[in-house]
């Protein structure tokens, strides 16, 4: 039979088979009874009830002797306010006893809460989350419900437990504090793409796959045939929840396929190739070949025949039949000239020209060719300050420069434990690697000079370390200097001298700093440190 009582365990409806039925309506297991613990003693309602958990009451385990015929399995239901509005049972003949009869029951409770969330909280900006991208949309994920300030005014069980609450945080925390994303970017991705995915970082530093529903009526809705869908391709992949990032996958999307060349800056490292990589996969070009061209690697006398071709025999070492050059094979599709800034300035004035004219001459002379193609070109060199400086033509700076996207470096970033989270799935995919907490710690603190291309590195190094049934990066799987740079970096104390300082010295300086900086606001300076708001309450009651 199947059983419904209310939060003071008194049996509202049960349903079941005939003869059963009969039999538990001599011990009085029927609608208007009451099986509290204070009347009945031990038993799966009452007991679900005090315990406010799951519980299984098996035979003998019935404190009156006339009960101990029954098998039970109860859930409490609890609402979406964290309060227990009361008990799913499902009781049976002790014989009859069924081992699934758990999670039967425990399914149930949770279609039940789910839906009484639903209903609740419609109209609320909501957060569906589960740690893996497939768990959203089925009875495992978490759902949080959020007011128009982030306080989180409502959540299931599991979304209480991805965030590392408490029913008595209900409306107490923000959800900035629980969550690696800032309330005006969880609304802003509602407006824009409601239903969306992104990804964040819990409260104990795991990766979740958010999705988020900015609830009924929230979002106007325009008059078009089909609904929004939000976009998934190569651009998507490369938000993980940083907004500068965010910030420069949406322009760089709104210029794709448009005639304006993009100009990426940032540090050595952070990942320009692959940010102009993704750009071409998601424009109307992706189906034509992306031609990369790396100015700084290659010798001076050689960039003019690589770029521009050359005819058949037009210097000593020249192939027969000559060569077309990378700008006439980039034709129809996307050219990338990394490293501009360390391009010879001769060969500057000619770029210039073939950008102006869309002709290509190769060396030795020959009739021109038309070229089309979309330009991007990338550097860590400040572009600006090396025209100022005479290195750099100014009026190709400004044919380059059509949309200039600076990429943060990995130290600035707020989603640091995303990325680790998916290098190390990708290193060692289905392995569930994680970092162990004093290496997570260290990572978080370190500056990364070589950014994305020093993590992918260490961490390539670490997963073909680890020997098998190891779930954890710990510091024997490191790199040695590596180990030593994190251990023994250098700091500029307050005085101003350089020197070595330990580990720690170093992170407490730097947690220091980013709670200055922060004005003391605690989930500010994780964001900043890129670490969680936790790991940063755990590092400061250290230090004390």
């Amino acid at each position: 039979m199947v059983i419904l009582a209310d939060d003071n365990g008194v049996v509202i409806e049960a349903l079941g088979d005939a003869d059963f039925l009969e039999r538990a309506d001599r011990v009085a297991l029927r609608a208007g009874a009451s099986w509290h613990e204070d009347h009945r003693g031990t038993n799966a309602i009452g007991t679900a009830l005090a315990e406010s958990a799951p519980v299984v009451v098996h035979g003998g385990e019935h404190f009156f002797e006339q009960n101990r015929f029954l098998s039970c399995t109860a859930v409490p239901v609890v609402g979406p306010g964290g309060d227990v509005l009361g008990i799913l049972d499902i009781s049976a003949h002790h014989s009859g006893h069924h081992p699934h009869s758990v999670a039967l029951v425990r399914t149930a409770g949770h279609m039940i809460e789910n839906q009484l969330f639903e209903a609740r909280h419609d109209g609320a900006l909501r957060l569906h989350l589960h740690s893996r991208a497939e768990g959203l949309g089925t009875l495992a994920e978490g759902l949080v419900a959020l007011s128009e300030t982030g306080q989180i005014v409502g959540a299931n069980r599991a979304g209480l437990a991805l965030l590392g609450l408490d029913v008595g945080d209900i409306g107490r925390v923000r959800i900035e504090e629980a969550l690696s994303l800032r309330l005006a970017a969880i609304q802003d991705h509602g407006r824009r793409r409601p239903g969306g995915m992104v990804s964040a970082v819990g409260a104990d530093g795991r990766s979740l796959f958010v999705r988020i529903e900015p609830g009924r009526g929230a979002v106007p809705r325009p008059n078009r045939p089909a609904p929004f869908q939000p976009v998934r391709d190569a651009l998507s992949e490369l938000d993980t929840g940083d907004e500068r990032m965010a910030r420069a996958v949406d322009r760089a999307r709104k210029v794709a396929g448009k005639p304006i060349p993009l100009l990426l800056q940032g540090e050595s490292g952070v990942g320009k190739e692959m940010f102009a990589a993704a750009i071409h996969a998601a424009g109307p070009r992706r189906s034509q070949p992306i031609v990369a061209v790396n100015c700084s690697a290659l010798p001076e006398h050689m960039i003019e025949a690589e770029l521009f071709g050359y005819a058949p025999g037009a210097f000593t070492g020249a192939r027969r039949d000559g060569s077309p050059g990378r700008i006439r094979e980039a034709h129809g599709g996307t050219l990338f000239l990394d490293e501009i800034g360390d391009m010879p300035l001769t060969l500057q004035t000619r770029l210039l020209r073939v950008l102006q004219e869309r002709q290509v001459v190769p060396l030795g002379g020959g009739k021109p060719t038309s070229v089309d193609f979309a330009l991007i070109a990338a550097s860590h060199r400040p572009l600006k300050t090396e025209v100022e400086a005479g290195r750099f033509r100014a009026d190709l700076y400004y044919r380059l420069n059509g949309l200039t996207l600076v990429l943060p470096p990995l130290r600035e970033r707020s989603d640091f434990l995303v990325l680790v989270a998916r290098m190390l799935d990708t290193f060692a995919p289905n392995a569930g690697l994680t970092l162990a907490p004093d290496v997570a710690d260290a990572f978080a603190t370190y500056r990364w000079p070589g950014n994305l291309r020093e993590l992918a590195n260490v961490l390539r190094f670490a997963c073909a370390l680890l020997d098998p049934g190891e779930d954890a990066v710990g510091w024997d799987h490191l790199p040695e200097d590596f180990v030593e740079d994190l251990r023994c970096p250098s700091v500029a104390p307050v005085g101003g001298e350089i020197g070595t300082a330990t580990l720690r010295a170093a992170s407490d300086s730097l947690i220091e700093r980013m709670l200055v900086a922060s004005g003391g606001n605690l989930s500010e300076a994780a964001r900043r440190l890129g670490i969680s708001r936790n790991t940063l309450y755990r590092r400061i009651n250290g230090r004390r």
